[in-house]
């Protein structure tokens, strides 16, 4: 039997198919889940609803995470259409790209409030409004998507580390606040992977092509990567595992010259 049979997913923040949040949802359809889809923004629907057709997924619907009667309209669908969760995997990480060139100290007012609560506060949001409808069942895994740049400083990553390294112990407190109902609470930091957010940190294309030499398994990790490692964290194989941070970037963080970043969209 497959490891997820059965189980129900919500996947928030795919954007196409070059996604890490699409790789995550196609290798948990694999093993037997029953998962929705989220994107952000206006428009990509068109790129996100056949992805939705090839997992055989019953609801694909536009959210802003930043927006609470979003969420809330969300989760009522869930209900609605799933009836419970057993995963939740948060994708979403967003900054200005005035404040991803230069250096962080010039980072607006306005840009640091913007990428905290597009990447970290909204998490809470998300399950907040998952438990208020006792959506979350026993035993049930979320799953957040990180990135080095939290712990080592990287060029042009900038405020979106900041964030990100708020992310990881949000995700901390998270397991703890949850433990309690049997939810676990983990990130996945992948290395550096050509999406669409990607696309907007300066020089990122340029340097990507170097890293494989770098990493210790002499190549760099893949949205597939990142979806196998998923599997196991919202699997029972993983059940004793909470408040982690799971690097799944062929050994990249280990080495010296620090990889270029990827915003998981």
């Amino acid at each position: 039997m497959a490891l997820l049979q059965g189980k129900t997913g919500l996947v928030i923040g795919v954007a196409n198919d070059h996604s890490i949040g699409w790789g995550i949802a196609q290798a948990l359809h694999r093993e037997g889940a029953n998962l929705a889809l989220t994107y952000r923004r206006s428009g990509r629907e068109r790129r996100v609803a056949p992805l939705a057709e090839r997992i055989e997924s019953r609801l694909v619907a536009q959210c802003d995470v930043c927006d609470d009667t979003q969420v809330a309209a969300l989760m009522d669908q869930i209900r609605s259409v799933y009836g419970s969760l057993d995963m939740l995997i948060y994708g979403p990480a967003a900054a200005l790209p005035d404040d991803l060139h230069g250096p962080y100290i010039d980072t607006s007012r306005a840009g640091f409030l913007h990428a905290v609560e597009s990447s970290v506060y909204s998490l809470n949001t998300v399950i907040r409004a998952a438990l208020d409808r006792a959506l979350l069942n026993p035993g049930a895994s979320v799953l957040a998507l990180t990135y080095h740049g939290a712990r080592q400083v990287v060029e042009h990553y900038n405020v979106m580390g900041v964030a990100k390294a708020a992310l990881e112990a949000s995700v901390r407190y998270l397991a703890s606040d949850l433990g309690p109902h049997a939810i676990r609470v983990n990130a996945i930091s992948p290395g550096p992977i050509r999406t669409l957010s990607a696309s907007g940190i300066s020089g990122f294309r340029s340097k990507h092509r170097h890293f494989a030499a770098l990493a210790p398994l002499g190549r760099t990790a893949s949205i597939d990567d990142v979806g196998q490692a998923a599997v196991w964290l919202c699997s029972e194989w993983a059940s004793a595992v909470t408040g982690e941070v799971i690097y799944v970037d062929a050994g990249l963080h280990h080495c010296s010259a620090g990889p270029a970043p990827s915003l998981p969209a």
